[in-house]
C-alpha cells in the first residue's frame, strides 16, 4: 500500500547548516556499515542503528517522525597495482566513498510499517538527494583536520621596511653568519639573512636568525624556500613567537629586490613538516628485536580514531574510561539510552554511548583493510570508534577545543571534569568527579609571633614541580639536554615543603618578617591527577625539558604528607585578622621591578601580584612560573586574600542567576557563587564547579536554621596508599605540538590475573613494552587508592 507520509509538508531536505547523522547511531557506535544498515530520519535527520539495538525505533517512538532513509555499505576490494603516494603537501588527499563503498538505499516507514517505500513518490526525491549529498556530521567536524590558522599580528600588520635595496643573487644563497644554505630565514625590517632553528626530520640549523631578532628587536621573517608565486610562505613574529600571515608580502619582499612571482618553492613549510612528525610519531609498537607488537582486542580493548589532532581527546578518554567510577557511572549494556530529544547534544547520551563503545568489545575486532603492519595482511588492526559527536558536543563554544588543533591533555581534562560535574549537579551522588576531590589545607603562620592560620581549599587535581637537576659536564663538554632522573617523591616533597612569603603585615603582632607557607593534604581522593611540571623560562618562552621522574608499579604511600591541622600548641590569628587580604591588599607590597615586568609581559595586576606573593615576592622568573601552572585556577582572577573569602555584595542580579540557570545550576548555588565571585558570571560558574556538594544559599527562609557542618570530599583514613593506574605521555617538544597516547593497567585475557600496562596510540590498541620508560616522562599520572 502507499504511505501517505510521503506527501508530507515538513518533508524537506537538510538545510546547509543542518547537521545530517548518516554515518553512525547518535547512540551507539552502530553504523552504516552494519549487516542492517543506519536509519536516517527523515524529518530531523537523526541517526539511528537498524540492527538488534534498533535505536532507530527507539527515536520514532519518542518523537512520532515516520520515514527513515536505510544506508548500508560495503567496502569495495580494489586490488593496488602502485604505493600509495608520498605526502607532499599539508592537505592530505583522501579518496572518496565512490572509490572506497558500494553503497544501498532504501526508504521505510516505522508508522505504516513499510520497509521499501517508492522513492520517487511524493516529496522523498528532493529530501532523499539532499540527505545523500549533504556534509555529514563527521565531515563537517573533520573538514580542518591538520590545519592551522594563521593569523596576522601587529607586528605584520604595522611591519616598519628599512630603505629599500636590491639584496644580491647570490646573498640569497647562505646564511650571513654560518654557510648553512637551506633553512634560511629574510628579516622583512632590514633584509638581513639567517639559518632558522633546527627542524624535525633532519633539517640543520643555527638559530642565527633567532639572534639577528634578539639583538636587533626586528620582529617578523620570512623563510625563503617556503615562498609560492601564490603569495604563500612561512612567516614567523619573533616577538609573538608564532607562525603568522603577512597580507603585504608580496610588497613586502620587493622592497629587497624579490619578485614574488618568480619564485619556487623548494623546501616544506613548517606546519607539513609538523603533519609528517604527526603522522610519523611511533609509540613503541615494535619489540626489542624489532617485531611488531600485535594488537589487542575484546572487552576494553577499543581504539578511537584520530581526528586530526585529537589525540589530546583520545587519550584522557582512554585514561579516564578505565577507572571503576567511570565504567559504573556510564556503562549500563542493558539498559535504554537516554530519552533526549538531541542525542547527539546531551552529554549524557554521549558519555554512555562512549562507555558503551570502548569498553563493551562490540566494535574491537581485526578489520581485514586496516593493518598493524603494513603490507602485511596476517596481522590486521582494529577499525576504531570515531569519536566525532563527543569532541563536538565537548568543545562546544570553547575558544581552543571546539578547534581542530592540537591541544593540552591536562587541560582538556580539567574541561571535562567541569562539564560532567555540571551535568550531574542535580545529582552529585552519582559525579565520579568526586573521586577525584580531595581537601588541600593550607597552614599559613606568621614568623615572628608564630601565630597560624588554616585554609582548606577543595581540589580535583594536583600540579607537581618537577626541579630541573643536569647532569654534570664529561670531560669539559656539557650534556645539553640531559637531566637527571627525579624520584616523584621529591616533587611532592617540593609541593608540600613550607616557604617563605614576604611583603606581608602581620595584622596580630605588626611584624614584616613575612610569613611561612605550606600545603599538605587534610583528606585524600580515590583517584589522584597528577600534572608534573617540566617547563623552564628560557627567553621568557615557557620550555618544555624531558626530565625523568622515576614512578614505579610499586604502591605509592602519601601519608607523611597529610597536613596535621591546628596543633594544641598553636595560637591561631584572630578571625578579623585580614592577613594581605580582602580589601586591605596594601598590606601587601609587591616587588615593583617584577610587577613593571610582569605586566608588561601582559598578565592583569591581580594576577602578578598573587603571583609575587605566592613566590615569596623575589622576582619575575619565579612568578611567571608560577603563573604559567596556575592560569586555570579557579579563583586566579580574585584578589589576594590568605584570611578566608571576602563575601561580595553584588551576587544577587537576575539576570546572572538566570544565565547560570540556563547552564543546569539552581538558584542558590547561583546566588551563593555570585555572592562568592563579586559577581562575576565566568567565576561563578568555576566557583560551582569547585564547590559540588555546597547546596547555595536559600536566603531568609533558612537564615535560622543552623548550617550543617559541610562533608568534605575525599578520606581522611591513613594509610594512604595508591596504585599506578594509568599515564598520558607526550612525544614533541611542545605540547602544541607532537602526539599524546595512553598506557593503562588491564588484565590481558589469557595471560593471568595480574594487571600488564597496554597502549593506546588512537585506534591502534597493544600490550606495551616499554611502559617503564614512559613513565618518566608521563604527561598526566593516574593514581588510584588501595583499599
Amino acid at each position: 500500500m502507499a504511505c501517505p507520509h510521503v506527501q508530507s509538508a515538513d518533508l524537506r531536505p537538510p538545510r546547509p547548516n543542518q547537521s545530517v547523522y548518516r554515518e553512525d547511531c547518535t547512540q551507539c557506535f552502530d553504523s552504516i556499515d552494519d549487516e542492517a544498515g543506519l536509519d536516517v530520519c527523515l524529518s530531523c535527520f537523526n541517526g539511528g542503528c537498524a540492527g538488534d539495538r534498533n535505536h532507530a525505533l527507539l527515536h520514532h517512538s519518542s518523537t512520532g517522525h515516520p520515514l527513515v532513509l536505510n544506508i548500508k555499505r560495503t567496502r569495495k576490494h580494489v586490488q593496488r597495482d602502485e604505493p600509495p603516494p608520498k605526502l607532499t603537501k599539508l592537505a592530505i588527499a583522501a579518496e572518496t566513498e565512490e572509490d572506497k563503498y558500494y553503497t544501498t538505499t532504501k526508504v521505510k516507514c516505522y508508522a505504516c510499517q513499510i520497509q521499501d517505500v517508492d522513492r520517487s513518490s511524493g516529496n522523498l526525491p528532493a529530501v532523499i538527494d539532499g540527505v545523500m549529498n549533504a556534509m555529514t556530521f563527521a565531515n563537517k567536524e573533520e573538514v580542518k583536520a591538520w590545519e592551522q590558522e594563521f593569523t596576522p599580528c601587529e607586528h605584520t600588520l604595522c611591519l616598519e621596511q628599512q630603505e629599500s635595496r636590491q639584496i644580491a643573487s647570490q646573498e640569497l644563497g647562505s646564511c650571513s653568519k654560518c654557510d648553512l644554505k637551506a633553512n634560511l630565514w629574510l628579516c622583512l625590517e632590514c633584509g638581513a639573512l639567517g639559518c632558522g632553528r633546527a627542524q624535525v626530520g633532519g633539517v640543520g640549523g643555527n638559530s642565527h636568525g633567532l639572534a639577528h631578532a634578539t639583538e636587533t628587536g626586528h620582529a617578523v621573517a620570512v623563510k625563503l624556500g617556503s615562498i609560492t608565486p601564490e603569495g604563500n610562505a612561512d612567516v614567523y613574529c619573533y616577538q609573538c613567537n608564532e607562525e603568522r600571515i603577512d597580507t603585504e608580502l608580496a610588497k613586502h619582499l620587493a622592497q629587497w629586490g624579490i619578485n614574488i612571482a618568480d619564485r619556487e618553492k623548494t623546501e616544506k613549510s613548517l606546519m607539513e613538516m609538523q603533519v609528517e612528525q604527526n603522522l610519523s610519531w611511533a609509540f613503541s609498537m615494535t619489540t626489542e628485536d624489532g617485531k611488531e607488537l600485535l594488537p589487542l582486542f575484546g572487552q576494553g580493548f577499543t581504539g578511537l580514531k584520530n581526528l586530526g589532532n585529537s589525540c589530546y581527546l583520545n587519550s584522557t578518554v582512554q585514561c579516564l574510561f578505565a577507572l571503576e567510577e567511570f565504567q559504573q557511572r556510564y556503562y549500563h549494556p542493558d539498559q535504554a539510552p537516554p530519552n533526549a530529544s538531541l542525542p547527539a547534544e546531551d552529554l549524557e547520551t554521549q558519555l554512555r554511548k562512549l562507555a558503551d563503545g570502548i569498553l563493551s568489545g562490540r566494535y574491537s575486532h581485526p578489520d581485514d583493510n586496516v593493518h598493524a603492519v603494513p603490507d602485511n595482511p596476517e596481522v590486521p588492526h582494529q577499525k576504531g570508534l570515531s569519536p566525532a559527536m563527543f569532541k563536538h558536543l565537548v568543545g562546544r563554544g570553547h575558544e581552543e577545543f571546539s578547534t581542530m588543533r592540537q591541544q593540552d591533555a591536562f587541560e582538556f581534562l580539567l574541561h571535562m571534569f567541569k562539564l560532567i560535574s555540571i551535568s550531574n549537579n542535580s545529582k552529585p551522588a552519582e559525579d565520579p568527579i568526586q573521586s577525584f576531590r580531595f581537601v588541600l589545607e593550607q597552614r599559613l603562620a606568621c614568623l615572628n609571633c608564630k601565630r597560624v592560620r588554616y585554609r582548606s581549599d577543595e581540589q580535583d587535581n594536583i600540579s607537581i614541580p618537577v626541579p630541573v637537576r643536569r647532569k654534570p659536564a664529561v670531560n669539559g663538554d656539557e650534556a645539553k639536554g640531559e637531566f637527571e632522573p627525579v624520584p616523584l617523591e621529591d616533587c611532592l616533597d617540593i609541593l608540600t615543603a613550607p616557604e617563605k612569603v614576604g611583603g606581608l603585615t602581620c595584622a596580630a603582632c605588626g611584624s614584616k618578617d613575612g610569613f611561612s607557607k605550606s600545603s599538605k593534604f587534610k583528606t585524600f581522593p580515590k583517584n589522584l591527577a597528577i600534572n608534573p611540571l617540566r617547563f623552564e623560562i628560557i627567553n621568557w618562552v615557557p620550555t618544555k625539558l624531558d626530565i625523568p621522574v622515576q614512578v614505579t608499579d610499586q604502591p605509592l604511600d602519601l601519608s607523611r604528607y597529610k597536613s596535621t591541622g591546628l596543633q594544641p600548641d598553636e595560637e591561631e590569628l584572630p578571625e578579623d585578622a585580614d592577613v594581605g587580604g580582602g580589601s586591605s591588599t596594601a598590606s601587601f607590597v609587591p616587588n615593583e621591578a617584577a610587577l613593571s615586568m610582569l605586566e608588561g609581559m601582559g598578565f592583569p595586576r591581580i594576577r602578578c601580584e598573587k603571583a609575587l606573593h605566592a613566590t615569596g615576592n623575589a622576582d619575575a622568573e619565579s612568578a611567571m612560573n608560577w603563573l604559567f601552572s596556575h592560569m586555570e585556577d579557579p579563583d586566579i582572577d580574585e584578589p589576594l586574600n590568605l584570611g578566608g573569602s571576602a563575601a561580595g555584595s553584588a551576587g544577587a542580579d537576575p539576570d546572572k542567576i538566570a544565565q547560570l540557570g540556563d547552564m543546569g545550576i539552581g538558584v542558590p548555588q547561583a546566588r551563593k557563587a555570585l555572592r562568592e565571585c563579586n559577581g562575576d558570571v565566568n567565576r561563578a560558574l568555576d566557583w560551582v564547579f569547585s564547590h559540588p556538594d555546597d547546596q547555595g544559599d536559600f536566603g531568609e527562609d533558612t537564615s535560622s536554621a543552623p548550617a550543617e557542618p559541610k562533608p568534605l570530599p575525599g578520606s581522611d583514613s591513613l594509610p594512604a596508599r595508591y596504585e599506578l593506574q594509568s599515564i598520558v605521555c607526550h612525544k614533541g617538544a611542545s605540547v602544541h605540538a607532537g602526539h599524546y597516547v595512553a598506557f593503562t593497567r588491564k588484565v590481558i585475557p589469557g595471560e593471568g590475573k595480574e594487571k600488564q600496562w597496554v597502549l593506546f596510540n588512537d585506534e591502534k590498541v597493544v600490550k606495551a613494552v616499554d611502559a617503564e620508560e614512559m613513565k618518566k616522562t608521563a604527561y598526566v599520572y593516574f593514581f588510584s587508592l588501595l583499599s
